[in-house]
């Protein structure tokens, strides 16, 4: 008998129908003697329904009344797929997060998992019981709801499958796994058969929709090897592991846009030591996550000043700007811009380590199809540009021909 965690995503229980295909894709695995625990999404589309609700009242909600009424959207779910089984003969329970025992910090809308204590979970198992559990949210000491960020579901399935120590966990999605590139973007893209954690960090973090970042790290972390998969079709998918040697041969693994950034520039900052360190203390402050930074130096009436540009989140950008404004009297800087039209190009492989070269194509083949550089991004594995977002899909058909074909 083995313990599989199975996560599936909000276009995988979409609905009705496809909630009772997720119950007749469990009922199988049951079938075949293991034990099942499911972790699902809200619907497609009801999380962001919920978030245009809370705008029209106000453009800036409570981060804690967010994640009360966020956390519904995982809650019909959970009930709804476990009516399905019901329906089938199939004995499930369904739990919330905090029932599941997943115990967060006190962050709202991005809290992070503090500690699991699974023992309803193993008690409804070994009842017989197919296991249904909300993803997406958790649950502080004080008895606080919170929610796990964008995609968080990813982080629930992987860190039960860490706490239950499961034999398999099988992430479920409206893809076969992991592509070189979004299929729908590049025709010739194709899918990966194996791809290292530190690859699949990487595209999470560029703005691959396949998988959410942190719920990557804390499988690597817990060396957690999980499959991506569809929930559609029975195409084996991508297996995420440990680096093995021959990944190094594949010089670049995947090509990603993330259209969901916007730039902050903060402007004529006096270039003394700690100006930066409070910009970037403030933000932290405010749970706001920077990704690229750039910073110019000039010269202002005989006076040395700076720029600090640096990219966030697109759903933060009011959030950002807001603390920026309030930092300003003890800066004294003369003004912030915003920019919500750009996009973060990335190229992805552990095969960079050990070929030179790698820059300079991505740059030259940008150059020949005219799309100018704005930011500049590198790490072992990865190099990423910001870009105007309408250059996106045609810069990452360039590259991906450049690079993969």
């Amino acid at each position: 008998m083995a313990l599989i965690v199975q996560k599936y995503g909000g276009t995988s229980v979409g609905n009705t129908d496809r909630i009772k295909n997720v119950a007749r894709r469990v009922a199988k695995s049951r079938a075949e003697g293991d034990q099942i625990v499911v972790v699902v999404s809200a619907m497609s589309g009801v999380t962001d329904g919920l978030i245009k609700l809370s705008k029209e009242i106000t453009p800036l909600p409570s981060e804690r009344e967010m994640d009360m009424l966020l956390a519904t959207g995982e809650q019909q779910t959970i009930a709804l797929t476990a009516i399905a089984l019901h329906a089938a003969g199939i004995p499930a329970v369904s739990l919330t997060g905090a029932q599941a025992g997943i115990v967060t910090d006190g962050v709202h809308t991005k809290a992070k998992i503090q500690n699991i204590t699974p023992a309803e979970v193993h008690r409804l198992l070994d009842a017989g019981n197919v296991v249904i559990v909300a993803g997406f949210q958790g649950q502080t000491e004080e008895g606080q709801i919170t929610t796990l960020g964008r995609g968080g579901s990813d982080l629930t399935a992987i860190a039960l499958a860490a706490a239950l120590k499961a034999d398999l966990c099988q992430i479920y999605t409206d893809v076969d796994g992991v592509y070189t590139a979004d299929p729908r973007l590049v025709p010739t893209a194709h899918k990966l058969p194996e791809i290292s954690y530190d690859e699949m960090l990487e595209l999470a973090g560029a703005g691959a929709k396949v998988m959410q970042l942190r719920s990557v790290e804390f499988a690597k972390k817990f060396d957690v090897i999980f499959e991506v998969r569809s929930s559609l079709n029975e195409n084996p998918g991508t297996i995420v592991k440990e680096e093995t040697k021959s990944m190094e041969d594949v010089v670049v693994r995947g090509v990603s846009i993330d259209k969901n950034q916007a730039k902050i520039t903060v402007e004529g900052v006096p270039d003394q030591p700690g100006r930066a360190a409070r910009i970037f203390k403030a933000l932290s402050e405010a749970a706001i996550n920077v990704d690229m930074i750039v910073q110019n130096v000039s010269h202002a009436g005989g006076v040395r000043v700076t720029d600090i540009s640096f990219t966030v989140d697109k759903p933060d950008l009011l959030k950002a700007s807001k603390v920026i404004d309030g930092i300003r009297p003890d800066l004294a800087f003369t003004n912030v811009s915003t920019d919500e039209s750009i996009g973060k190009l990335s190229i992805v492989g552990v095969g960079m380590r050990s070929h030179s070269g790698v820059a300079a194509r991505m740059f030259e083949t940008l150059a020949s199809e005219g799309i100018n550089i704005g930011m500049i991004s590198t790490s072992e594995i990865k190099i990423s540009v910001i870009i105007d977002s309408k250059d996106g899909d045609r810069a990452v058909k360039a590259v991906h021909q450049a690079f993969i074909g």
